[in-house]
C-alpha cells in the first residue's frame, strides 16, 4: 500500500492535463475522449448492470491465477463485495466505454473478465463489435455469463480458460483494443505483451490495469513503454495505455484523468 501511495504522489508531481500535451493525436484523445463530459444514454445501462452485481448477495469460491487479493482473506466471497471492492469503478467503466467508442474498436480482447464490469462497458458501445472475454476462474465466469445473457450482450464471447491456454488456442486472431486486467505480475505481463505484439495492427491500443500494483508491475510497464514498437504511451496512474502508430513520434505522457 505504501508503494502505491508514494507512486501516486510522484504521479501527481509529473502529470498534466491537455495543456501539457504536444501531440495532436494525444491532445484530441484527451480532450474529446478522456475529458468528455457529455452524457451517454449507455451510462444508464452500465449503471444498471453494475447495480445488479452490487445487490447480489450470493457467494462464490474464487480461484486466483495471479496476484492474491489485498482486500479479501478468504476465497469464498460475496458477489456484491467483489463488485464493490475488487471490480472496476463506475468512473473507469465510463472511460472504458468512451475509449472503445472513440476508436470504434471492432475486435476487442479482455484478459481478466472477473464479473464482467469492464466487459459490459465495452459491449454497450454497439451491437456489432466482437469482444472476446477470457476468465480463468470457473465460478466468476458463470456469474458474468449469466448477467451477460440477462442484458442480451451477445457480442461477448466468454472463454473460461487460463490466459496461456487461450493464447495457445488462438494463434491467428488480431485485436483493435486489448484490456489486460489479470495476473498482475511482471513476468506474465511481459509474456502477454510479447504475444500480443503479433496480434495487433497499426491503430491498436493495449490498456494495462494496475501498473502501480507493486514494484515489479511498474518495472513491467516501464519495459513495455520503452519497447521499440511502442510509439505512444500514456500513464493515467491506474492504467498504462500504449499505441503502435508508425506515423507517430515516440512520446510518453503522464495524464490526470
Amino acid at each position: 500500500m505504501w508503494y502505491q501511495i508514494k507512486s501516486y504522489l510522484n504521479f501527481l508531481l509529473k502529470s498534466s492535463n491537455q495543456h501539457g500535451v504536444h501531440s495532436p493525436f494525444v491532445y484530441d484523445l484527451v480532450t474529446t475522449c478522456f475529458y468528455d463530459k457529455k452524457y451517454y444514454s449507455e451510462y444508464q445501462k452500465i449503471k444498471a448492470f453494475r447495480n445488479e452485481l452490487l445487490q447480489n448477495s450470493d457467494t462464490v469460491e474464487i480461484t486466483d491465477f495471479g496476484a492474491e487479493s489485498r482486500v479479501f482473506k478468504s476465497n469464498t466471497r460475496k458477489i456484491s463485495s467483489i463488485a464493490k471492492n475488487a471490480g472496476i469503478s463506475f468512473k473507469r467503466q465510463k472511460l472504458l466505454f468512451r475509449i472503445t467508442n472513440y476508436f470504434k474498436s471492432k475486435t476487442v480482447l479482455e484478459l481478466g473478465t472477473f464479473l464482467g464490469l469492464g466487459t459490459a462497458s465495452m459491449a454497450f458501445v454497439n451491437d456489432s463489435n466482437k469482444i472476446t472475454a477470457v476468465e480463468g476462474c470457473k465460478n466468476t465466469a458463470k456469474v458474468s455469463e449469466a448477467i451477460f445473457n440477462k442484458y442480451h450482450l451477445s457480442t461477448i464471447q466468454l472463454q473460461n480458460a487460463p490466459f496461456e491456454y487461450f493464447f495457445n488456442k488462438n494463434l491467428s486472431d488480431s485485436y483493435d483494443l486489448v484490456y489486460i486486467d489479470g495476473n498482475h505480475n511482471k513476468k506474465n505481463t511481459l509474456q502477454y505483451f510479447e504475444y500480443l505484439l503479433n496480434r495487433i495492427n497499426n491503430d491498436s491500443l493495449l490498456i494495462f490495469n494496475h501498473i502501480y500494483w507493486d514494484v515489479d508491475m511498474t518495472e513491467a510497464w516501464n519495459q513495455i513503454k520503452e519497447h521499440p514498437k511502442v510509439t505512444v504511451s500514456i500513464d493515467t496512474f491506474y492504467w498504462g495505455i500504449v499505441f503502435f502508430r508508425k506515423e507517430q513520434q515516440k512520446q510518453h505522457f503522464t495524464i490526470r484523468v
